[in-house]
């Protein structure tokens, strides 16, 4: 008895063994991925270009007359105010011509005032015909050569006095002057002579240079009415430190150049930035001329733009791709224009259409063509319209 009831527990035991064995030819579970829903909305269109600061008003300081310098009044490097004195040039030469001008004058106004009286004399005796017409003629020769006589010495008396007072330099407006080229004793050349240079800090340039290619886009995209942007010169931009600092004051565009250059195809575009810690001590400003900074400007809106997480695309040896779940729920391939970042998202220029699917995770799971199991991303979700 016992032996037969061991052989139905045997036999249960293989019964059981082979009903839970699966069969081989039964399909294999999708790979679960998660998906996004591509939509449209609208966005700033905020591009970024790499720029270099520049003072307001660089202003070159140039003697207008030749001489020696006696004196350098300023200090280097510090900021100054406008009517400031910067250079004594040796006034004495110029001095002794400015008196000798003057002399000139009083010389020149005698010679007239007796001009004018010989011909105060003669006019009445010619009506007397106690003279004759050539004394008068030469009486008012001598008024008119003694009048022109004047004029001369009364320019060169001007000008004897713009070479004195152009001995003392001053500084033409407020900003902090660099490092002197000449001191003491220097012989220096009129109007050739760099002496220094003063630059005004507030407010404050930022040259940028956009190429070419950007500028085509961006007209096909203006007519085309996928961008749309106010007038050019109120185009507002941030600028951003090499640290990643950002400055806290926006400037404006205020000048665009006619003229793409050759060198580098590309145009250039100035934004001017208040500072108004440019009269501060040097270290105290933010900015400094010749500075390389980030510029981002803002103005520019686009309509209809596609966003989708920068971790739903990947990099092929033919550019870059995203899978799309297609609505027999099979994994594409389809190859896409990403154009620019936007936070943690990439903006799509090319290749995905609203209402689309797009895998965001579980890449190493599917193959093209194969199906799939798409369920909502939990982080993310679903990309809405504004």
């Amino acid at each position: 008895m016992n032996k037969i009831y061991l052989s139905i527990g045997l036999c249960l035991i293989l019964l059981t063994g082979c009903a839970e064995k699966p069969s081989a030819d039964s399909p294999a579970p999708a790979p679960q991925v998660e998906v996004v829903t591509v939509t449209t909305q609208t966005i700033l269109d905020e591009p970024e270009f790499i720029g270099q600061t520049e003072a307001f008003r660089p202003v070159e300081i140039r003697s207008q007359v030749s001489g020696i310098i006696k004196k350098v009044f300023f200090t280097e490097g510090r900021n100054i105010k406008q009517g400031s004195q910067l250079y004594l040039i040796d006034p004495v030469p110029f001095k002794a011509i400015y008196l000798s001008s003057k002399a000139k004058v009083a010389e020149a106004q005698v010679r007239l005032d007796l001009a004018r009286q010989d011909l105060a004399r003669v006019l009445p005796l010619l009506k007397q015909q106690a003279v004759s017409k050539k004394n008068v003629d030469d009486a008012q020769a001598e008024v008119r050569g003694a009048k022109a006589a004047l004029e001369s010495a009364q320019n060169d008396l001007i000008k004897a006095k713009f070479d004195l007072d152009n001995t003392i330099i001053t500084a033409p407006v407020n900003g902090r002057i660099g490092r002197s080229h000449f001191y003491e004793g220097r012989l220096i050349s009129a109007q050739e002579t760099l002496l220094a240079t003063i630059d005004q800090l507030d407010p404050m340039y930022v040259n940028v240079s956009v190429p070419e290619s950007y500028l085509l886009r961006r007209r096909r995209e203006l007519a085309e009415n996928k961008v749309e942007r106010p007038d050019i010169f109120q185009l507002r931009g941030v600028m951003t430190f090499m640290d990643g600092s950002v400055y806290p004051h926006e400037g404006v565009l205020d000048f665009a150049d006619v003229a793409l250059r050759p060198e580098t195809g590309t145009l250039q575009g100035r934004f001017v930035f208040p500072n108004p810690e440019g009269a501060f001590a040097p270290g105290q400003s933010y900015f400094y001329p010749g500075q390389f900074v980030k510029v981002r400007i803002k103005g520019y809106t686009r309509a209809e733009a596609i966003l989708i997480p920068q971790r739903a695309v990947q990099q092929g040896p033919s550019g870059s791709f995203v899978y799309v779940v297609d609505k027999k729920n099979k994994a594409e391939l389809r190859a896409i224009r990403a154009s620019m970042w936007r936070g943690k998202e990439w903006l799509i220029e090319e290749g995905l259409r609203p209402g689309e699917r797009v895998v965001v995770e579980g890449f190493f799971r599917i193959l093209p063509g194969a199906k799939v199991d798409p369920v909502p991303h939990e982080k993310e979700g679903s990309i809405r319209i504004k």
